[in-house]
């Protein structure tokens, strides 16, 4: 085995953009045209799918630890705080916040999840952002669930009561 430097570590729970929190399961080299590839090998929960991802390749598809405690904690309270109101036209919007997802960080996945909520109020949301919605409160909720350490119902109820508090 080559010593490759790697950034996460088997066991390590990591997210995947998009996808949600991952279990990196094992770490193995496999030949790739005729090269050696230090690949991590991710277990996704969420979808019940196991992915290969090259070491090298990793943090350029935004793949990163987990959060902390005090990061989860931020996010969550972003969601009950005071926001601008956002474009009203809607693919402007839709791809602000799939830009948004596509960056990955807890606190952007909050900042959708709050945005798309407090603008379902007004108006019914079209049918892609609503699955874009429904898309970012699942990242929310698998992240900050493993990062508090709860279960996905309590993640899920205590980020609906923080969106909730103004109205």
């Amino acid at each position: 085995m080559s010593a490759h430097k790697t950034t996460f570590k088997i066991n390590q729970e990591v997210v995947y953009p998009l996808q949600g929190v991952g279990k990196i399961t094992s770490i193995e080299e496999k030949k790739f045209k005729g090269k050696d590839v230090l690949y991590y090998i991710i277990y996704l929960e969420v979808s019940d799918m196991t992915i290969m991802v090259p070491t090298d390749k990793a943090e350029g598809l935004g793949i990163r630890a987990i959060v902390s405690e005090a990061e989860s904690k931020k996010a969550l309270k972003l969601i009950s705080e005071d926001y601008e109101p956002v474009t009203a036209d809607w693919k402007m919007r839709y791809q602000m916040n799939l830009d948004l997802l596509k960056s990955g960080s807890v606190t952007d996945i909050a900042t959708v999840v709050r945005t798309l909520y407090h603008r379902s109020k007004v108006k019914e949301l079209p049918i892609l952002e609503r699955k874009l919605f429904d898309s970012a409160l699942k990242l929310l909720v698998d992240e900050v669930s493993f990062s508090l350490g709860k279960t996905k119902a309590e993640v899920e109820q205590l980020i609906f009561s923080k969106l909730e508090i103004d109205e």
